[in-house]
């Protein structure tokens, strides 16, 4: 499912004058984070790997909430990848038992508060039920757009290049486009998050220092963040420390510095 370009995604939201000290004007338009650390946090305190994935939902509904108060617009979560299904089978139907949940739970409030939710990868490959409530969630909450919600499922950056490449060869062959009008941004348009603005920052807490096959063509110029604290204990307060460390950096994108 690929998005097409709205215009309120792509203007600079100016926000809430001073929030957290917070510069109103710098705030990055899109975020994107890998949820990672449920098990770990489960681990540590004893407790099933599911119970530190249920908690990763609350830290999420936090986060998005945050968006929507500091006037970020667009928030892309990696929630499952292409790899995932390599997880004991339990793992995994707990994990999309869990996306229906979310979903049933929050899809009113989300379509009462401008959420939209759009769900990026291979969403064919999804079992039945929560493939259906994702696309029942991102119809109702089409029109909204105070904040755009990616949640990348069964989602690889490679399959999506490869999947975008395809795609636009395909069109080459049918005449539809001609080879020497190829370049970045029309490749772009093939990608599942089509043309919406790229990562501004990405987020990454746990400990890891890696990308892990998310968003490979979105991140070229992104600015990254990472932390020690697992998703589920990540709170309003690290985001905003992300959001404040973002807004010390110089973006050069290549250039020098002014």
């Amino acid at each position: 499912m690929a998005f097409s370009r709205n215009r309120s995604w792509t203007k600079k939201r100016t926000g809430n004058t001073g929030i957290n000290g917070l510069d109103p004007t710098r705030l990055p338009r899109h975020v994107a984070i890998i949820m990672d650390g449920n098990g770990r946090w489960a681990k540590q305190r004893g407790l099933p790997r599911a119970a530190g994935h249920r908690a990763g939902v609350e830290t999420l509904r936090t986060i998005v909430e945050a968006c929507c108060e500091l006037g970020i617009p667009i928030l892309t979560v990696y929630a499952f990848s292409t790899e995932n299904w390599k997880r004991p089978e339990e793992e995994v139907s707990i994990l999309m038992k869990l996306i229906v949940e979310y979903l049933r739970k929050e899809v009113n409030r989300f379509e009462q508060n401008g959420i939209r939710i759009n769900p990026i990868g291979k969403l064919e490959a999804l079992p039945e039920e929560p493939r259906r409530e994702l696309y029942l969630a991102a119809e109702k909450t089409k029109n909204n757009n105070l904040l755009l919600l990616n949640v990348a499922l069964n989602y690889g950056g490679r399959a999506e290049i490869v999947k975008a490449a395809t795609d636009l060869a395909r069109q080459v062959v049918q005449g539809n486009i001609q080879l020497e009008d190829i370049d970045e941004n029309l490749f772009a348009k093939f990608l599942y998050t089509g043309e919406i603005p790229d990562p501004d920052l990405l987020i990454r807490p746990s400990g890891e220092l890696r990308i892990s096959n998310y968003l490979l063509w979105q991140l070229a110029y992104t600015e990254f963040w990472f932390t020690d604290t697992y998703w589920p204990d990540f709170r309003r307060e690290h985001f905003v420390e992300a959001l404040r460390d973002f807004q010390s950096r110089e973006r050069r994108f290549g250039g020098l510095k002014s």
